[in-house]
């Protein structure tokens, strides 16, 4: 299991993560995906370009992984809810374990579930009021 800070921002996201690249260097894992990309989703004009996941792997222990916020899904920038804790689960069952039992007592934001971007993924605030995102990538022929 692996653990990577996933941060949100109001709108500069591609150009923070540019900006940290250019310091630290890296690569981006895959191309930047913004919220305009989202099949069938009704989105604002001025939120297509917005970022909806970058992952800059920095070296093989170290990724920063970024998003901008959403307003009109609710989703808005405040310093101080601008970090989560992202992890990146060894299989599909060992994510929704976490989720699971790291969400209890706390607010779900997305179920843990299947996504169109070949993942499972679920983000929730747990009852301490930290945010954790748990992401499994789904291997060749896995539903």
């Amino acid at each position: 299991m692996k653990f990577y800070p996933y941060l949100n921002f109001d709108g500069t996201a591609e150009e923070a993560m540019r900006f940290y690249q250019s310091v630290l260097g890296g690569e981006f894992e895959g191309p930047i995906g913004y919220f305009g990309e989202i099949p069938g989703m009704e989105i604002p004009e001025t939120e297509k370009s917005r970022v909806m996941h970058a992952s800059l792997r920095i070296n093989d222990q170290v990724k920063i992984m970024a998003s901008d916020t959403s307003p009109s899904m609710g989703h808005h920038w405040v310093k101080g809810n601008h970090n989560y804790i992202s992890i990146d689960a060894p299989s599909k069952e060992e994510g929704e374990r976490y989720f699971r039992e790291l969400s209890q007592g706390g607010r779900v934001e997305m179920e843990y579930q299947k996504t169109f971007w070949g993942a499972y993924f679920g983000s929730f605030e747990d009852r301490f009021g930290i945010s954790w995102m748990v992401n499994y990538d789904l291997k060749s022929g896995e539903e």
